[in-house]
C-alpha cells in the first residue's frame, strides 16, 4: 500500500536541498527503485518534501541512503508525518 511523507527537516536550506539532490545522484539514489512522486518546495528560507512511496520498504531502503548525506550536511530530516495513500489522480 503507497504511503505519504511529509518533512518538516531542520537546518534544510535551497542550498543544503540542492546538495543533498547532487550527492544522491551521484550514489545512483537520484530516482530510487518505489519512490512515485517527490515535490519541494521553500517556506519561511526552509526546504519542506512532500514523498508518496510505494511501500515502507521502500522508503526504508532509500532512507539508508539519505539519511547518512543529510547527517553529513548537518540537516536534521526529522520524523515524518506518515499516512497511507487513499488516492492517486494523475495531471
Amino acid at each position: 500500500m503507497a504511503q505519504a511523507f511529509y518533512f518538516r527537516p531542520n537546518g534544510f536550506s535551497s542550498a543544503t536541498y540542492d546538495e543533498v539532490l547532487k550527492r544522491l545522484e551521484d550514489a545512483g539514489a537520484g530516482a530510487p527503485a518505489g519512490r512515485l512522486y517527490h515535490v519541494a518546495w521553500e517556506t519561511d528560507g526552509k526546504i519542506e518534501v512532500f514523498d508518496v512511496w510505494d511501500s515502507q520498504e521502500s522508503f526504508d531502503a532509500f532512507g539508508e541512503t539519505l539519511v547518512p548525506i543529510m547527517a553529513e550536511l548537518g540537516a536534521d530530516p526529522g520524523q515524518p508525518s506518515v499516512s497511507k495513500v487513499h488516492n492517486i489522480i494523475p495531471g
